[in-house]
């Protein structure tokens, strides 16, 4: 392959963009005529190459994404890309010519999306045509450069026997996780970012029985559970004059009319938890979603911060979530970077008459790496036979 210098491919693309036109091997001949020094037919290929590389896809990212092992893509600059194929954030080979370049794939995106990137608009989330989700910060906001993140959709769903298989759960916490899909109990999935969240909750709603209808909400539609009736209801941005706006708790109320057998929101973050809560302390059994906690004991905490920025008083909150809200699994990434399953715990009232603080109790966890029964666990084998 013929190495093309960068500052040669700026200077083409350059008197290409004056002109407005595109980079055919006839507009790169050309370009290239006004360089100095003598350029063949193989620079001219390279350079086309390099020109169209830029305009497909992700451009230079492209490859790093079609990886089937790569979940995520992070550039911090021109000087840094990294990959994480499931073992931790690694270092590639790959570099940007300058941070112009990168602004200039970032702004291409965004575009992709439909989303406006620019100094007076520095910084997107969104999702891309593929379902990639898209996130990036233009410098000078962010040092030492623009910054690109994007994270690749579940390209494809896990079974129990996966996940135990590769070391992600204890063949025992997978037979009780089996026993709190079937029973119908409320339950989230807590965590960290790229802990394995919306993956394990995926693969649990492939054991949902086929003959119940999934109403899925999300931010951006990540989860694609391996079930024959799945609705997904995805949220919108405002466009670029502030119109056109959903959110999530827009979405919780529309799926709660379109008859879910189970409802489930991708992602509790905000105030939708004060929906969420309503209607699963309605009738709607076997609720589910995920949510960003440090550990399954700091869920309720982050209930209560949700709810009541969302409206809702704390006492009501805590009410609620022990009515409605039964088991937290919680998911940790080790040092290893193997996301696994930590531990499961029940939710319960401090008080007998279910009143008051809320706490997550632990059923089964791991202790010194080894799975062992807490002081939850009767509380979780009543809960689970009562509803059977």
């Amino acid at each position: 392959m013929t190495t093309i210098d960068a500052a040669l491919v700026g200077r083409v693309r350059s008197r290409l963009a004056a002109e407005v036109r595109e980079p055919s091997a006839q507009a790169v001949a050309e370009a290239l005529g006004l360089e100095a020094g003598l350029h063949g037919s193989a620079s001219v290929l390279a350079v086309v190459d390099a020109l169209q590389r830029e305009r497909r896809g992700a451009g230079v990212l492209q490859p790093l994404l079609d990886d089937a092992d790569v979940t995520d893509v992070v550039v911090n600059g021109s000087g840094a890309v990294h990959v994480d194929r499931g073992h931790g954030l690694e270092r590639t080979d790959l570099r940007f010519a300058d941070d112009a370049a990168v602004r200039r794939l970032a702004q291409r995106l965004a575009a992709q999306a439909g989303r406006r990137l620019d100094d007076a608009s520095p910084w997107v989330d969104a999702r891309l045509p593929d379902g990639t989700r898209l996130h990036a910060v233009l410098a000078p906001l962010v040092r030492p450069g623009t910054a690109i993140s994007l994270r690749v959709p579940a390209r494809r769903s896990f079974t129990l026997e996966q996940l135990v298989a590769a070391g992600g759960i204890d063949v025992e916490a997978a037979r009780l996780l089996q026993r709190v899909v079937e029973t119908r109990v409320a339950f989230v999935v807590s965590g960290g970012t790229g802990s394995g969240k919306t993956t394990l909750l995926g693969t649990l709603l492939g054991l949902v029985p086929p003959a119940e209808r999934l109403v899925v909400v999300e931010d951006a539609a990540e989860l694609a559970p391996d079930h024959p009736h799945v609705v997904s209801l995805e949220a919108r941005p405002a466009n670029a004059e502030g119109a056109g706006l959903v959110t999530v708790r827009d979405l919780v109320r529309q799926a709660l009319r379109m008859r879910p057998d189970r409802l489930v929101v991708g992602e509790v973050r905000g105030g939708e938890v004060v929906d969420l809560l309503a209607a699963l302390n309605t009738g709607h059994e076997g609720g589910c979603g995920t949510i960003h906690a440090n550990s399954a004991a700091d869920v309720p905490a982050r209930f209560e911060a949700l709810g009541v920025a969302g409206g809702l008083a704390r006492d009501a909150v805590h009410s609620q979530l022990a009515a409605g809200v039964d088991v937290v699994v919680h998911l940790r990434r080790g040092r290893d970077g193997l996301r696994r399953v930590e531990e499961v715990g029940v939710l319960h009232a401090a008080e007998p008459d279910g009143h008051g603080t809320v706490r997550c109790v632990r059923a089964v966890g791991l202790v010194d790496g080894r799975w062992a029964d807490g002081p939850g666990r009767d509380r979780l084998e009543a809960l689970l036979d009562s509803h059977a």
